[in-house]
């Protein structure tokens, strides 16, 4: 998938298991032949199958240092930093440490956040936080961050790295001092939401500046029992997507930081993941036992991320995607809408698992600040055969149909979004759901074949 890639040099910790990663060479053959062929709906809700687990929570194995901490109570998931503390941050041993966090980087059991656990411990040496999109105490809207500032709990060095990347970052990383650069954001498994770009740009700027990289692990909050969506072409690459993933990856931090390794970054990076212990595919957030802390201003539940990947496509539209109101991302409509007809036009399609509601509401800030729009609610009822990215489709498919106001934005953001001109304009076309998704479904079995490498749960 990408032509001069490095060494990959990635161990996996459980909590401190050190075990090789699989070289790139064996990726299955033929990828891109392994075509779904019946297109349309049947193509799109397809799952892959799933991989055995390499390394199953809890099985002793060659080179197992100390002993494992605790398990996860029934029905519960330990996140990779809860494991890292559990085991005495020996994988921090001797390194200066700076960390990739936003306000989810926090312990499990008391909330606190990783950054005041780990200063107060003698045996970690933080120097410095790294702020990705949002800010490290995520007070920044979408597109901004909070400067350089210091943390006035602990004192530390905070800096901007957002909107960096490459050279600027590596010199950031150098700066600060940090042999160790930690990440620990939780992300909501949609491929344009920035935070899995922070942690790609991250890599790369690490293996610049020759530190080392570690991943603590947390669930993908929709799931990961499937890839869905476009994937992304390079020529539309940027921070909302910098490398051939589906939109809907359905993979953890730590997956794609073994991803961007072994497919995509040029440079050999030292990398260690510290998986999570309880955590299978199949696995929603609200099954984790674990709190939810909104990872940025518009993501305040887990139902947003759910339908995320769908009816976040709307940001390249002129319709609301629902920002300055409590439902962000499930409410979508517009000033001039007949929201009546457009619920009707999107129920008739009979997508699985989502029915939608006419619905109005006045956003407080973003598009149609203060004033009163029609549009409709997005209801999932049932999240096993829920899609969001085929929902987002035939929401966009209905939106232009019923409404002449229907405009993309003239950045034609959409692009970026979705990867590619092949929505748009298929969109423009007059093409129907079925039609849309099915243009996607060769690359997207090319990109669950390499996928399938990079797992690390059941």
């Amino acid at each position: 998938m990408a032509e001069g890639v490095g060494r990959l040099a990635c161990r996996i910790m459980d909590p401190t298991l050190r075990l090789p990663d699989p070289s790139r060479r064996g990726v299955l053959a033929g990828a891109a032949a392994a075509v779904c062929t019946g297109g349309g709906a049947a193509c799109a809700s397809a799952r892959e199958p799933r991989p055995k687990d390499p390394h199953p929570t809890g099985t002793a194995a060659t080179g197992t240092r100390g002993t494992a901490p605790p398990s996860p109570d029934a029905g519960g998931v330990t996140t990779g930093f809860d494991r890292l503390a559990a085991d005495g941050y020996r994988l921090l041993t001797g390194q200066r440490v700076g960390v990739v966090t936003n306000p989810t980087g926090v312990a499990s059991g008391d909330l606190r956040h990783i950054v005041d656990v780990m200063h107060a411990d003698e045996r970690v040496d933080l120097v410095a936080v790294f702020g990705p999109e949002h800010g490290f105490r995520g007070t920044a809207q979408a597109g901004g961050s909070e400067g350089r500032t210091d943390d006035p709990a602990t004192g530390l060095p905070v800096y901007d790295t957002y909107g960096k990347s490459g050279r600027a970052l590596a010199d950031v990383f150098t700066e600060a001092g940090a042999d160790t650069v930690v990440f620990d954001i939780q992300d909501v498994g949609t491929r344009f939401y920035t935070y899995v770009w922070t942690l790609y740009d991250s890599m790369a700027a690490a293996a610049l500046a020759g530190s080392r990289v570690v991943v603590l692990d947390r669930p993908n909050p929709v799931g990961g029992r499937a890839a869905r969506g476009p994937v992304l072409e390079r020529a539309f690459a940027s921070f909302v997507g910098r490398e051939p993933v589906a939109l809907a990856h359905g993979m953890t931090a730590g997956e794609l930081a073994r991803l961007f390794a072994g497919e995509f970054l040029r440079r050999p990076v030292d990398l260690e993941v510290v998986r999570m212990a309880g955590w299978r595919r199949g696995d929603l957030f609200d099954t984790t036992g674990l709190p939810w802390v909104p990872p940025s201003p518009n993501m305040p539940t887990p139902d947003t991320a759910l339908v995320y990947a769908g009816t976040g496509l709307f940001e390249g539209t002129n319709l609301s995607e629902g920002r300055g109101t409590t439902r962000p991302f499930e409410l979508l409509g517009a000033e001039g809408l007949d929201a009546r007809r457009w619920a009707e036009a999107a129920n008739a399609l009979e997508l699985p698992g989502v029915r939608f509601r006419e619905a109005y509401f006045a956003p407080v800030f973003s598009k149609f600040a203060g004033r009163t729009v029609g549009g409709v609610q997005v209801h999932v009822v049932d999240r096993e055969v829920f899609d969001p990215v085929r929902t987002g489709v035939g929401l966009l498919v209905t939106a232009r149909r019923v409404w002449d106001g229907f405009a993309w934005r003239p950045d034609r953001w959409i692009d970026k979004l979705t990867g590619s001109t092949a929505v748009r304009t298929l969109v423009d076309a007059g093409a129907d759901t079925g039609e849309v998704t099915a243009a996607w479904q060769r690359d997207l079995a090319a990109f669950r074949a390499v996928r399938l490498r990079y797992l690390l749960y059941r």
